[in-house]
C-alpha cells in the first residue's frame, strides 16, 4: 500500500472541512463560541454626553466671564433623566455615568472644588469645554460595525454583546465528537491492568486537546471483535458528526478499523502517511460524517491530531488555520529515513524567537516524553541533516 505525502494529507483533509450549520444559544453560553452574525452598534456609544467624574456641571461661558461660586441647583445621578439647569449661573452635581444635565457643558470634580452652604467653589484657572465629558457617539456611531462574523467570542466580545442587547447570539453548531479506543489490552483509569494489560490514556490526550478547542467529546472503547466493532460504530455513526479513533489502524492481524469502516459505507480518502510518527493515520468520511483514524501509539496520536485534526476544524469554524509558527533548531540533527520527521522539542523565547531543543524519547509509545516537550518541529523528508541555526516549521500543544 502506497504512502502519500504529509501536504498531501494536509491538503485532503482540509478539502473536507465541514458545515456543520448554526444555532441560536443564550449569551451566557457563548463564551468560546463562533459568532456567525455581523454585530452593529444599535445606538451611539456612549448613548448621550455621558459625566466621567463625580462632581458639578456648570456652563463654561460662566467660568470664562470670571465666576468661581456656583449655587447647586439639583444633583443628576446616573441613570436618572436628564436635568436642566435653570440659571447657567449655577451648577448642578453630577455623578459618573449620568447624563449631561442641559445648559451644561463642562464638569469640574470634587477634588477641584469646595462646598459650603450649597455653594461649589472652583479652584482652577482654566476649565476646558466638555471637560470630564465623554461626548455623545465619541467611541462608535450608531450603526458601525462593533465585530464581524466568524470571531471568537471572548470576554470582550460577550460584553459587546450584552451591550447592545443580545440575549441570544448566532453562532457555529458544534460537532458532536466520539473518541473511540479499541484493543483488548486497554482496561479503565479506575482498574489494575493484569501484567498484559495497559489503561487507557489516548482518549483522554484526545479529550483534553479538543477541551483546548473549547470542544466536548463523548469516550468509547470497543474490543478487538469485527462483529462488535460492526455493531458499535454503526451507531456512532448515527449518533455523532466526527469519529476520532485511536488504534486498530496498523498491520496487526487484529487491526479490523480499515476494514470495518468500509464495511459500514466510510469512504476512505487515504491510508497510511510518509511521516513519523503517525504513519498508519487513516481518514474517511461518509456523508456528513467525518472520521479521523490515528495509530495507538500516544506520540502518533497526539501528533496527528495537532497537524491535521485542529486546521481542519478551524477551517471547518471559518477561522484562521494557516498560522504556523516556525522556531530556530539548537542542535545538528540527522534523520536518514524517506519520511517527515516530526521531532519532540522544547522551547525557550528569546527576544520573541523561539529556540528548539530536541528531546529525546524512546518512540511513538513513550507517551510519558510527552511532558518533557512543547511541540513538534517538522523535518521535511528532502533532506537528512539539518543543521543548529535551521528555521523550521513549529506544532505547539502547550
Amino acid at each position: 500500500m502506497s504512502l502519500i505525502s504529509v501536504r498531501e494529507a494536509t491538503s485532503i483533509i482540509l478539502n473536507h472541512s465541514q458545515d456543520f450549520g448554526d444555532e441560536m444559544v443564550e449569551l451566557t453560553k457563548s463564551l468560546n463560541r463562533i459568532l456567525k452574525e455581523p454585530i452593529d452598534a444599535d445606538r451611539d456609544f456612549p448613548p448621550f454626553n455621558r459625566v466621567s467624574m463625580d462632581g458639578i456641571a456648570i456652563c463654561k461661558a460662566s467660568f470664562d466671564k470670571g465666576l468661581r461660586s456656583f449655587y447647586i441647583e439639583n444633583i443628576q445621578a446616573a441613570g436618572s433623566e436628564q436635568l436642566s439647569l435653570k440659571n447657567i449661573e449655577n451648577c448642578i452635581e453630577a455623578m459618573t455615568g449620568a447624563i449631561l444635565p442641559k445648559n451644561t457643558d463642562a464638569v469640574i470634580p470634587y477634588e477641584q472644588i469646595t462646598i459650603e452652604n450649597g455653594v461649589a467653589t472652583i479652584h482652577l484657572d482654566d476649565v476646558k469645554y466638555l471637560n470630564n465629558i465623554h461626548p455623545q457617539g465619541f467611541d462608535q456611531k450608531k450603526g458601525t460595525l462593533l465585530i464581524d462574523k466568524n470571531t471568537l467570542i471572548g470576554s470582550a466580545e460577550m460584553g459587546v454583546l450584552a451591550t447592545v442587547g443580545k440575549s441570544t447570539v448566532l453562532v457555529v453548531k458544534q460537532p458532536k465528537i466520539a473518541i473511540i479506543s479499541t484493543g483488548n489490552e486497554l482496561v479503565n483509569v479506575d482498574e489494575n491492568p493484569k501484567p498484559h494489560q495497559i489503561r487507557k490514556s489516548n482518549v483522554y490526550s484526545v479529550l483534553a486537546l479538543l477541551n483546548n478547542l473549547n470542544l466536548n467529546a463523548s469516550i468509547f472503547h470497543i474490543n478487538d471483535d469485527k462483529n462488535v466493532l460492526l455493531k458499535e460504530i454503526n451507531q456512532i455513526l448515527m449518533d455523532f458528526d466526527v469519529l476520532i479513533f485511536s488504534g486498530g489502524v496498523s498491520k496487526g492481524k487484529f487491526d479490523y478499523l480499515p476494514e470495518v469502516l468500509t464495511d459500514l459505507g466510510v469512504e476512505k480518502h487515504f491510508h497510511r502517511v510518509q511521516q513519523k510518527p503517525g504513519k498508519p493515520f487513516w481518514f474517511g468520511a461518509k456523508e456528513s460524517k467525518t472520521i479521523f483514524a490515528f495509530p495507538g501509539n500516544p506520540v502518533a496520536a497526539f501528533l496527528n491530531f495537532i497537524k491535521y485534526f485542529k486546521p481542519w476544524y478551524l477551517k471547518s469554524m471559518e477561522l484562521n488555520f494557516e498560522n504556523q509558527s516556525r522556531a530556530v533548531l539548537e542542535e545538528d540533527f540527522i534523520f536518514k529515513a524517506d519520511l517527515t520527521y516530526f521531532l519532540q522539542v522544547k522551547i525557550t523565547n528569546k527576544k520573541g524567537i523561539l529556540y528548539a531543543k530536541p528531546i529525546t524519547g524512546n518512540g511513538s509509545a513513550d507517551l510519558v516524553n510527552l511532558i518533557d516537550a512543547d511541540g513538534f518541529l517538522e523535518l521535511s523528508s528532502e533532506q537528512t541533516e539539518f543543521k543548529k541555526g535551521s528555521i523550521l516549521p513549529y506544532l505547539s500543544y502547550r
